[in-house]
């Protein structure tokens, strides 16, 4: 393995690592802004290219549907041809494609160049985040780093639309993509001075119907989990997961048989890594709230999108604040139990917006939202750090993509989720209450969403309207406080798992132990073991 000189199995990181640090905080910054920035630009991109209802969904969901399936892939990639080669490359196309969707002059061609963004974006999250484990190899400054590296993603998600929005008061909606040009022309000026090389020099080479396996389990289930948020419980949707799911299957047998496999299962068999991986997949979940209380900002607070994104904002500030603070915690308190103190923070958080009504609603949910905020750093940051610090060096790029692919399915797991929670409790909420009086139309699309709700109720009279809108946001704050209560539920279970199956691994201020291996069946003799450490 290519391995910087200054860095080695803990040996502290020097300056140089440091302002390495910086330049891959860069594009990581740059895809989560990408991630949000699109949504602002989309009408007049629409109107400028004459996009249809189906184009505009294509345009905004492949750029996420590719990252996720290409993750796995890429993260592999890296490992064999060396992960800050496989970054500047990503860094260089992302640029390239990037102004072709600029430039793009039919619905059709900015498709296909979000697609390419996707794939190219794929090359650089896991490749950014291996070669931090990579450099930082001691246990406090890797958790500092990656607490950066994770920051740097939430701001990018939280000024997505104040930047986007400040690009489109003065230029043409192409604008939006030309920002990864300026950004991508530092990495790939720094990257080669500033960036060490790894890779694993014993990988082998790449199996195409991994990648093909692994591209039909992913894309499918993220696919089919969107649906199920957009439409409901539907066959099309539950039968693409299934499909997925089944293809899954195949993936993993074939990756045990494999002497170099795309993805190395062995990784799972250490208690950390998969704890770990499990609680994040479990805690993104959560996540799915979010699409609520944004709901519940707009229809029933009735503030503008602009004012409802920007009351959000201190959420993303505090989880950013817990980040950096989680790192110094873990130095005198265990990771199980700052990961689990974390999370019963963040479940008095969704109890509190299960009191949100009426005139202190929303104190109350800004409130509630902000302590669940604030109890997220621990699991994220320290989490991740557990993922990467069990892998061997070789294996960075791989462990990155399975924690970034977790985060994605963990997402896409709680939009379906908590959607269909508060799509069924609005529903039986509404279903008889809706006041005598009110057409049939009227009354079935205020049934199927609020966003229904409150267009009609515009156009019925006053009294009846008031009367219609006034039910239906008491139906969704029923719905809200049924998604945060799931919300608390699943961050006190999580707490309970990360204190029972993280306890043994040591605050990174004590000397480090080995953790204790598990009975494991005897390896083939083409799959040697590689020893299994903890943080």
């Amino acid at each position: 393995m290519d391995a910087n000189p200054e860095t080695g199995s803990g040996v502290r990181a020097g300056p140089r690592e440091w302002i390495g640090l910086a330049v891959l905080a860069l594009p990581t910054l740059l895809l989560a802004l990408d991630l949000s920035v699109l949504y602002l630009a989309l009408p007049q991109l629409s109107a400028d290219l004459g996009a249809g209802s189906t184009q505009q969904l294509w345009i905004t969901d492949i750029y996420g549907f590719l990252i996720a399936g290409c993750l796995v892939t890429m993260g592999t990639v890296g490992d064999r041809v060396g992960r800050r080669k496989l970054l500047l490359i990503g860094g260089a196309a992302f640029a390239v494609v990037s102004l072709l969707a600029a430039y793009s002059t039919s619905p059709e061609m900015l498709i296909a160049s979000r697609a390419l963004m996707g794939i190219a974006g794929a090359t650089l999250m896991p490749s950014t985040l291996a070669l931090i484990a990579n450099m930082f190899q001691d246990p406090k400054q890797m958790g500092t780093a990656i607490a950066v590296w994770m920051s740097c993603f939430m701001g990018g998600m939280a000024i997505g639309p104040v930047v986007g929005g400040t690009l489109l008061e003065h230029f043409w909606w192409g604008s939006v993509f030309l920002l990864s040009v300026p950004v991508m022309a530092v990495l790939l000026l720094a990257g080669p001075r500033l960036l060490p090389e790894y890779r694993d020099p014993d990988a082998g080479r790449i199996d195409v119907t991994s990648v093909v396996l692994s591209l039909g389990t992913i894309l499918p289930v993220i696919y089919g989990l969107k649906e199920l948020a957009k439409s409901g419980w539907q066959v099309t949707p539950i039968a693409t997961i299934v499909a997925g799911v089944v293809i899954g299957v195949l993936f993993v047998r074939r990756q045990r048989r494999l002497p170099n496999p795309l993805l190395d299962t062995r990784l799972f068999r250490n208690r950390s890594f998969s704890a770990a991986l499990g609680i994040m997949v479990f805690g993104g979940v959560m996540s799915g709230s979010y699409l609520l209380i944004n709901l519940y900002l707009q229809a029933v607070e009735g503030l503008s999108p602009l004012n409802a994104g920007l009351w959000l904002v201190p959420s993303t500030v505090a989880t950013i604040i817990s980040l950096q603070a989680a790192p110094i915690i873990a130095r005198r308190v265990r990771p199980a139990y700052a990961i689990a103190g974390g999370l019963v923070v963040t479940a008095i958080g969704y109890l509190l917006i299960t009191q949100a009504d009426g005139p202190s609603g929303l104190p109350l949910l800004l409130g509630g939202l902000y302590v669940a905020a604030l109890g997220a750093g621990p699991m994220a940051g320290l989490g991740t750090g557990l993922i990467m610090g069990v892998a061997p060096p070789e294996k960075a790029g791989s462990a990155a993509a399975m924690s970034e692919t977790g985060g994605e399915l963990g997402i896409a797991l709680g939009v379906a989720t908590m959607g269909s929670i508060g799509t069924a409790v609005y529903h039986g909420q509404l279903s008889g209450a809706v006041p005598g009086g009110v057409p049939a139309a009227a009354a079935d699309t205020a049934r199927e969403s609020i966003a229904g709700a409150v267009a009609v109720a515009d156009q019925l009279p006053a009294p009846l309207g008031t009367q219609l809108l006034d039910t239906a946001r008491d139906a969704f704050t029923a719905a809200l406080h049924s998604a945060a209560g799931t919300s608390a539920a699943i961050a006190v279970t999580l707490a309970v798992v990360a204190t029972l199956a993280l306890r043994h691994v040591g605050a990174t201020g004590e000397a480090p132990a080995e953790e204790p291996a598990a009975p494991e069946p005897t390896p083939e003799p083409q799959e040697p073991e590689y020893s299994k450490a903890s943080i």
